[in-house]
């Protein structure tokens, strides 16, 4: 288990987040595939579910601290997005995306997009507030717990580096 918080651990299935969308015309460029900004704003939406799920309170996009676009996504197909906590800290949360294309008449689906964010939860003053620990039960779940560590670690020291010059 993760954190030291007095608020019961939740684990990351119980505030999982899955949607879907379709890639309209509107939502694509002139080379018929998604906006990136299309694709980044489905992703905050349904990051932010998955952290106010998690910690019970109002949450704020803190960074996006990584997107991989992988596989263009075209005009007319399915996209299917899942959210998961990977990480907690004292007042903030590390949530991974996962974006899949799905071939609507074959169900064929490809990776597209990854995506990790950080959010701070906040309480009714808008200042940051506990966030609740992980219960951690699989081995998937303790990988990315310890690799949402890591990000977490580097972007402080990448933070203090921009700070004092030195980046």
């Amino acid at each position: 288990m993760s954190n030291s918080s007095d608020l019961p651990p939740k684990s990351p299935r119980a505030s999982a987040v899955e949607t879907r969308h379709v890639v309209l015309p509107n939502d694509a460029n002139h080379y018929g595939t998604a906006f990136g900004g299309a694709i980044m704003s489905w992703i905050d939406l349904i990051a932010v579910m998955a952290a106010q799920r998690h910690s019970g309170r109002e949450a704020v996009t803190a960074s996006i601290d990584r997107i991989n676009f992988i596989t263009p996504i075209q005009v007319g197909d399915h996209v299917n997005l899942k959210a998961m906590v990977n990480y907690v800290g004292r007042t903030s949360m590390e949530i991974g995306v996962q974006v899949n294309r799905e071939n609507p008449y074959t169900g064929e689906m490809t990776r597209a997009t990854t995506a990790y964010l950080s959010f701070v939860a906040l309480d009714e003053n808008k200042r940051p507030c506990e966030v609740p620990g992980l219960i951690l039960e699989t081995d998937l779940e303790k990988r990315r717990f310890a690799e949402g560590k890591l990000r977490i670690e580097m972007a402080k020291e990448f933070a203090q580096k921009i700070r004092k010059g030195r980046a």
